[in-house]
């Protein structure tokens, strides 16, 4: 059972080895799960996923796995004898877990009239204090009480249940999910870069230590400059047209990018750069900001990044005269080049998702622009971006 559920873990693109499959199978040599599906899954986990991004993948495959163990009667026949978890299992209760079991007329009795419920009930149930369902007073169910019974799917809401059979969490930490404020906050946090500035008035501990030694044990302050973040972002978005739909993402990578970066400029263009864009999209029309202006305002080592999905007519970025907004006289794809020329780094950030590129012309014509720096909006495709503007 357990070298299919490795392939299993395999097929579903999650990075396990041959190695950490013999890890899993000594530790159970160990008993270090027994008895307990919920401990299984624990030490499959731990010896099996080494990212924590992988861990809502893992939970996925565990749970679709082994669905058919929903009830402790397969649990056992799948894992160990039966008389052997029975007397574990009697073991592992406090005096109190007893006592409830008791009340029912003990463990086989719980057992058998759970099982005689699943072959009389016809139908989904909700509330009673009988038949298997939700929000009752039966010993069987889910999202109702009873001080003592087994809990059949959910999530527990009176933790009175004997037993809990399904539990899935870390489904912020998939690194294929769309970005959020909060983890876009973690991922832009690795791009930061710090440089002492200003006058000298923070303490230097180890300094001042090594100097206090040095002196005989006369106490000598050193003092160095604080720390400031030093790292420089523009920031161009794309709006309107296709992006509406990403409005609430780019939202919250600007609202991230404006809390994690002291020296931040934000533009704004539509489809493609052209010869000027505009900070206040109410006035777009009046107050612009030539592209020239920007290249010769911000230094080389500002870190720029788009955001925009690039999907357009080809003619957009490759003729003059090629905007919907405007008469161009240059090309897009000259003033990107432009861009690029000026500033050491560049990345472009595509809400759309990364399968969906090379069906359009115009996200690999951009592509090629950005030097290949163009990454999906997602949790690892911000930090392949980081990684490619810290370089």
């Amino acid at each position: 059972m357990l070298v299919n559920f490795f392939y299993t873990l395999k097929r579903a693109e999650i990075p396990v080895s041959i190695k950490e499959y013999l890890m899993l199978l000594e530790a159970l040599q160990q008993h270090l799960a027994f008895a307990d599906i919920d401990d299984f899954y624990h030490l499959a986990r731990i010896c099996l996923i080494k990212d924590e991004a992988n861990f809502d993948k893992f939970d996925r495959v565990f749970g679709a796995y082994f669905k058919q163990l929903e009830n402790l009667e397969d649990v056992l026949n799948a894992l160990i004898p039966e008389e052997w978890l029975r007397s574990e299992f009697m073991k592992q209760l406090s005096d109190e877990e007893k006592a409830k079991i008791k009340s029912l007329g003990g463990l086989e009795e719980l057992l058998d009239a759970f099982k005689e419920r699943l072959k009389e009930q016809e139908k989904r149930h909700q509330g009673g204090s009988k038949w298997i369902g939700t929000g009752g007073t039966s010993p069987f169910g889910h999202s109702g009480y009873h001080p003592e019974g087994i809990r059949v799917g959910g999530e527990s809401r009176n933790k009175s249940a004997a037993k809990v059979w399904e539990k899935r969490q870390f489904k912020d930490l998939d690194d294929s999910v769309v970005l959020g404020t909060r983890n876009i906050k973690v991922a832009l946090r690795k791009l930061r870069q710090f440089a002492r500035t200003g006058a000298a008035e923070e303490l230097d501990l180890d300094h001042t230590i090594s100097a206090t030694a040095k002196n005989a044990g006369m106490l000598d302050i050193k003092l160095v400059p604080e720390r400031h973040n030093a790292v420089k972002v523009l920031l161009m978005l794309d709006v309107g047209g296709s992006m509406d739909p990403y409005v609430q993402v780019c939202e919250e990578l600007f609202a991230a990018c404006r809390t994690e970066f002291k020296h931040l400029e934000q533009f704004y263009f539509h489809n493609f750069v052209y010869e000027s864009l505009w900070r206040n999209n109410m006035r777009r029309q009046n107050e612009r900001t030539s592209l020239y202006d920007i290249i010769h305002t911000y230094g080389r080592d500002y870190k720029v990044i788009f955001v925009g999905d690039a999907s357009m007519s080809p003619y957009e970025i490759s003729s003059p005269y090629g905007s919907v907004e405007h008469m161009n006289p240059e090309p897009g794809h000259v003033w990107m080049q432009r861009l690029t020329a000026h500033f050491d780094k560049v990345a472009w950030l595509n809400p759309v998702a990364e399968d969906h590129w090379r069906y359009t012309q115009s996200i690999g014509l951009t592509h090629q622009l950005v030097d290949e720096r163009m990454y999906p909006m997602t949790l690892s495709g911000l930090s392949d971006a980081i990684k490619a503007l810290a370089k």
